[in-house]
């Protein structure tokens, strides 16, 4: 484990170094183009390379870094990480399902890479410069609208596309050269970092999906929930601090300037003029040089649109001097001096203050058209008393073109930042999380579905360990415990198959004892036994092979009836000797001793059962040693079933102890010959034997014969 920690991390390290090459690449080839005004920027050939090899966040954090070290020589690169970030997630995706082995797939990832590039580039160049970057398209755009008449975007649109179809086809050709020649070590190197196990082939990656698109929460939905809501939520918080940041500074500005303007305003009209400016108006001596000040200042003063000198009394406001002032873009001519008027309601509970002549902080005013800020500025005369007030005014516009652009520019870098953090994300979780865990649950239930199989087992158990996982947490400690208890189920499981076949050999065994000591009863029946389990198993397997009886036919069965088959005269050991040994004819009455050994047989094994309880082989024994003389047409014996009735097992046995009994000597008789035998049996079927027993067992001759060849020898 130690050694392949090591490994990996050896891999992260290559892949850190030619991620920084990949950057260093890109910044290179963007200088250069950038510093000889170049239509083109070649930007992307890290980008393509490390994307290809690394996947969705290596190429993602080239193309996010390359315009971040871009801000050396170009600030407004970093508005177009978006753009090379996008093309990275695109690459990645496209390697991913389609690969890049042909001619044709090159050139769909060109293409899209083109119209990306050429498309969000235009956006983002035109929505915040309103004019193309290069000043050669700038001449050329500007050249191209004049004579045919198009909008200036349209054309630049479709210029700034076509330059992009040889910038992003040679990046793009670049890439694949330089992964063609790199050390085929250092590619496994960098594909290789990117897992915390051994690499997934494009098959068991194909397998994973499809298994977790089954899951209706899978662990890897939950985290793309959870990692795009953290950086939606991380973008919006920022994106809400820079708003908030800039709107506080602009209101800090506009209320400077109204301050300002107000402070020099008040210098502009003498103190003793003040209540001659009331009474004669227009008419007094310097009203209109005061005026035309006022009037100079709010022009001049940045987003000032009223300026006034009013007197404050209990009842209101009266004009000193009010030049006209702007309203919703429109100019307004101003109050005759003297003019009378209330005290603005957002001013009411200042009124005290006011008339006091103490200094009060300006105050916003927020209407349905716009919001303002107003500043009340004293003017004290020698003694300290407030002479008059100038009243300034000064508008917010929230949404000027300043501030779009600056919110353009904020959402730019945000969205770039929004696609590392996510791709970041997705990486940890899916090196992490994802793809270990959903190994070890495809690996476990392989090696669940394997049952008692013991190669089964093996090979799943070979898969787990082959999954090398090495996450440094809790699911590596997970891993290796499940691979652990795999290996010793398996383990348990071969000392138990073992054990059961330990067993079922010392069953065999009694059972070709206790079929002997029958045996060695009965004179004439040599090798009967072994004849019959083999005649036994032909059948079986025949029926098997043609899909008769399919569902009775398990391999269980096969098993159970194929051991059985020794025990079918057991019952033989209660009949006489006299009886059993009898060289001539037996008389009816010895016959009918002699039928008594299938009832016999059956209590033999029902006590066998009871006493070995569970065993499905004794079951099928007992079947085969009561019913073994029955016929298909019910004149058997010893109840007379007929057709399906009888036991599958005593069916097959039935043939196959027929056969024998025709092709072996008897006291009473001599062999058959085989071919009169096999006119016998076939004779039988469907009124002694069942049709399809005798049908697989007259298509086997080839074996039949075999064995009776070989036991005929040892006889």
């Amino acid at each position: 484990m130690k050694s392949t920690s090591r490994e990996k991390r050896k891999d992260r390290v290559v892949c850190t170094v030619y991620v920084a090459l990949a950057i260093i690449v890109n910044a290179v080839c963007a200088f250069l183009t950038y510093k000889f005004n170049l239509p083109l920027f070649f930007d992307t050939i890290g980008t393509f390379a490390i994307t290809v090899l690394g996947g969705y966040f290596p190429g993602v954090l080239v193309a996010i870094m390359t315009n971040m070290l871009c801000l050396a020589f170009n600030h407004e690169a970093v508005y177009f990480a978006v753009v090379n970030a996008s093309i990275a997630l695109v690459t990645a995706r496209f390697v991913d399902t389609k690969g890049l082995k042909s001619l044709k797939n090159v050139s769909m990832l060109a293409l899209y890479s083109v119209l990306i590039s050429g498309v969000l580039g235009s956006l983002i160049q035109w929505r915040l410069f309103d004019m193309p970057q290069n000043s050669f398209v700038a001449v050329n755009v500007s050249i191209l609208s004049q004579s045919l008449g198009l909008p200036s975007f349209v054309i630049f649109l479709f210029v700034n596309t076509l330059l992009n179809v040889p910038d992003k086809t040679i990046s793009l050709l670049l890439a694949l050269l330089i992964i063609k020649y790199m050390p085929e070590k250092t590619k496994e190197q960098i594909r290789g970092s990117s897992w915390r196990q051994r690499a997934l082939t494009d098959r068991e990656k194909k397998i994973m999906r499809a298994w977790t698109k089954g899951n209706k929460h899978s662990v890897r939905t939950k985290m793309t929930f959870i990692l795009m809501g953290m950086s939606f939520i991380l973008v919006v918080a920022v994106f809400w601090v820079g708003v908030r940041i800039y709107i506080d500074n602009m209101i800090e500005e506009r209320t400077h300037i109204a301050e300002s303007t107000a402070s020099l305003a008040a210098g502009m009209i003498p103190i003793d003029s003040v209540d001659s400016f009331i009474k004669e108006g227009r008419e007094a001596e310097g009203y209109e040089e005061t005026e035309s000040v006022l009037g100079l200042i709010r022009s001049k003063a940045l987003n000032v649109n009223y300026i006034a000198a009013v007197k404050i009394g209990e009842a209101g406001m009266t004009v000193i001097c009010e030049p006209d002032y702007m309203y919703d873009g429109e100019s307004v001519e101003g109050s005759a001096p003297g003019t009378f008027i209330p005290i603005p309601e957002y001013a009411l509970d200042r009124k005290v203050k006011l008339l006091q002549g103490e200094r009060v902080e300006p105050i916003m005013v927020r209407t349905s058209n716009a919001t303002q800020i107003v500043v009340f500025h004293p003017v004290y005369n020698e003694r300290g008393n407030c002479v008059y007030h100038v009243l300034t005014e000064v508008r917010i516009d929230y949404m000027t073109k300043n501030m779009r652009d600056y919110l353009a520019r904020i959402m730019l870098m945000l969205a770039g930042l929004f696609l590392l953090t996510l791709m970041y994300g997705f990486f940890i979780t899916g090196a992490n999380l994802v793809y270990p865990i959903t190994s070890i649950v495809l690996a476990v239930e392989k090696f669940i579905s394997a049952g008692s199989e013991q190669k089964k087992m093996d090979e799943a158990l070979k898969l787990i360990r082959s999954l090398d996982i090495s996450t440094d947490d809790e699911v590596e400690k997970l891993y290796y415990s499940i691979s652990d208890m795999a290996a010793n189920q398996a383990e348990q499981m071969r000392s138990l198959r073992r054990y059961t076949e330990s067993t079922a050999k010392m069953q065999d065994g009694l059972i070709i004892t206790m079929a002997d000591l029958v045996e060695n009863r009965d004179s004439d029946t040599g090798a009967h036994i072994q004849k019959m389990a083999a005649y036994v198993k032909i059948i079986v397997e025949g029926l098997k092979k043609k899909g008769y009886y399919a569902e009775k036919i398990t391999p269980q069965f096969m098993s159970d009836i194929v051991r059985s088959a020794p025990l079918h005269d057991i019952g033989k050991i209660n009949i006489p000797d006299n009886v059993l040994n009898k060289p001539g004819k037996l008389t009816a009455e010895e016959y009918e001793i002699m039928k008594t050994h299938t009832t016999a047989g059956e209590k033999i094994m029902e006590k066998a059962i009871k006493t070995v309880e569970g065993e499905n082989y004794l079951k099928e024994a007992k079947n085969m040693a009561t019913y073994h003389h029955e016929r298909w047409d019910g004149k058997g014996y010893p109840e007379g079933l007929h057709g399906e009735v009888i036991p599958l097992s005593a069916r097959i046995t039935a043939v196959a102890d027929v056969f024998d009994a025709l092709t072996s000597p008897r006291v009473y008789k001599p062999a058959f010959p085989l071919e009169e035998a096999l006119a016998m049996i076939q004779e039988g079927s469907g009124t002694q034997f069942d049709p399809k027993c005798v049908e697989v067992f007259m298509e086997s001759i080839p074996e039949v014969k075999v064995i009776l060849r070989k036991y005929n020898e040892n006889a």
